[in-house]
C-alpha cells in the first residue's frame, strides 16, 4: 500500500419521505447536476449530525477529546455564566466587554455583530480563570476594573491564540477535524484536515408536497376539526457522499497523537455510516443507514466519483454500486494511482482492487492509518 496520506470514504445512504436539509423557505435544498436537479445535503448540515451524535461512537466518547463550543454567547455562557453572581454590575461590566472585544473584535459588544465563533475547552478555562482574576483585582471598585480590563485588553486584542498557547486541542476535537476561522484574529485559525463534500442524489430529485392538518380533538361536530391546515415538502432519495481526510494534517491538529487520530477516523466511519441528518424527526423518521461504504487509503491527490452519477441513475442502490464500480475501474485504468480499498455493500457484487468487509473491519483498517504513517514517516 503507498503511504496513507490521504483517506477517501465513498458512502451511498438512503432516505424515504424526509426533509433532511432545508434551504431558507423551509424546502430542500437542490443541486443542478447533469442536467437534472438533484436533492442535496449540505455539508454543513453533514457535519453538525457528526459532530454533535449522542452516538456510541460519538467523537466526545474518545479519550482525549477536548470539548470545543461553537457560540456568539461563549462569555455569558460559559466564561462568566454563574461564577460572577454577586458581582456589581458596574464592575463586571468593563471586564465582560473587554473579554467580547478579545474574543470577537472590536464590535464585539453587540451580539448581532459577533461571529459564530469556536473556542475550545482550554481556551474557555483561561478566560474563566482571567475574567475571575480581573473581578478580585477589581476589588468591587469600578474604576479600577475599568483600568484594568483596558490594560488585559491590550495585551489580547487580536491575538486569540495566545489563549491557547501551547495547548494540543486549541479548537478543541472539533476544531482539530473540521477546522476553525477567526476573521478577527487569522492565527488563530486551524485548518481542516476532513473535507466534506454536499451529498447528492444520484437520481432527479423525488419531492412532493404534503399538505397535512393538525386535528382539534375536542371540536364540535359543527366544527371542521382542523385546528390548522400547513404544507410541507417531502423527498425520497439514494444520496452519494463524498468526505477525504489529510491524515498528516489530523496528526498535525492532533499535536501527532497516532492513537487518537486512529480513534477519530474509527468513529468518524461508524457517524459516516450510521448517523442520519435530518429534521422534522418527529414526522417523518429519518433514520437510515449506509447502503454502501467505500474507503480508499493512497498518497496522491483525491478525487470524488461524483462523475458516476452525472447521467442520473435509478433510485436503486445496487445499480447506483454498479455505476459507480464502472466509472472506478475507468479511472484506474487511466490514472493507476494505486488506492488501498476497502468495502461495505447490502448489494451484490466485487470493486476492483477491494477487499469486502463489514463496517467494523473497514473502521479496524482506517483506525490504523494515522500509526503506519507516523511509522513511514519515522
Amino acid at each position: 500500500m503507498n503511504d496513507p496520506r490521504f483517506l477517501q470514504v465513498h458512502f451511498l445512504a438512503p432516505y424515504t419521505a424526509a426533509l433532511l436539509n432545508r434551504d431558507d423557505a423551509g424546502l430542500a435544498k437542490r443541486l443542478p447536476y447533469g442536467g437534472t436537479l438533484r436533492t442535496r445535503i449540505s455539508s454543513q448540515c453533514l457535519k453538525r449530525h457528526w459532530r454533535l451524535a449522542d452516538d456510541p461512537h460519538g467523537l466526545d466518547r474518545i479519550e482525549g477529546a477536548d470539548a470545543a463550543f461553537r457560540s456568539r454567547e461563549i462569555i455569558d455562557r460559559k466564561v462568566l455564566g454563574d461564577r460572577e453572581q454577586g458581582v456589581d454590575e458596574s464592575v463586571l461590566k468593563p471586564i465582560r466587554d473587554a473579554l467580547l472585544v478579545a474574543v470577537y473584535g472590536d464590535k464585539g459588544t453587540d451580539k448581532k455583530s459577533r461571529q459564530n465563533l469556536l473556542l475550545g475547552e482550554v481556551e474557555v478555562a483561561y478566560l474563566a480563570a482571567e475574567a475571575q482574576r480581573l473581578v478580585a483585582e477589581a476589588a468591587g471598585d469600578a474604576k479600577n476594573a475599568a483600568e484594568l480590563a483596558k490594560d488585559w485588553l491590550k495585551s489580547h486584542k487580536a491575538n486569540l491564540k495566545a489563549l491557547s498557547e501551547g495547548a494540543r486541542l486549541p479548537g478543541g476535537l472539533t476544531g482539530a477535524l473540521f477546522g476553525r476561522m477567526v476573521t478577527s484574529d487569522p492565527k488563530a485559525n486551524i485548518e481542516a484536515p476532513v473535507h466534506v463534500a454536499h451529498a447528492f442524489t444520484v437520481h432527479a430529485e423525488e419531492a412532493e408536497s404534503d399538505y397535512f392538518i393538525a386535528a382539534d380533538d375536542l371540536a364540535r361536530d359543527e366544527d371542521t376539526g382542523a385546528d390548522t391546515i400547513q404544507e410541507t415538502e417531502l423527498t425520497s432519495g439514494l444520496y452519494y457522499g463524498y468526505v477525504v481526510v489529510d491524515i498528516p494534517g489530523l496528526l498535525a491538529n492532533l499535536g501527532g497523537d497516532a492513537r487518537l487520530a486512529g480513534d477519530v477516523l474509527h468513529n468518524l466511519l461508524y457517524l459516516i455510516a450510521e448517523v442520519s441528518p435530518g429534521a422534522k424527526l418527529g414526522s417523518t423518521a429519518p433514520y437510515s443507514r449506509a447502503s454502501f461504504l467505500l474507503v480508499e487509503a493512497g498518497d496522491r491527490q483525491p478525487r470524488s466519483l461524483a462523475e458516476a452519477f452525472r447521467a442520473p441513475c435509478p433510485a436503486s442502490a445496487p445499480v447506483a454500486v454498479e455505476q459507480l464500480t464502472a466509472h472506478l475501474a475507468t479511472l484506474d485504468a487511466a490514472y493507476a494511482t494505486g488506492e488501498a480499498r476497502r468495502f461495505m455493500s447490502l448489494a451484490n457484487g466485487d470493486l476492483p482492487g477491494a477487499a469486502r468487509g463489514s463496517l467494523a473491519d473497514l473502521a479496524g483498517f482506517v483506525q490504523g492509518l494515522p500509526a503506519r504513517l507516523a511509522d513511514v514517516a519515522a
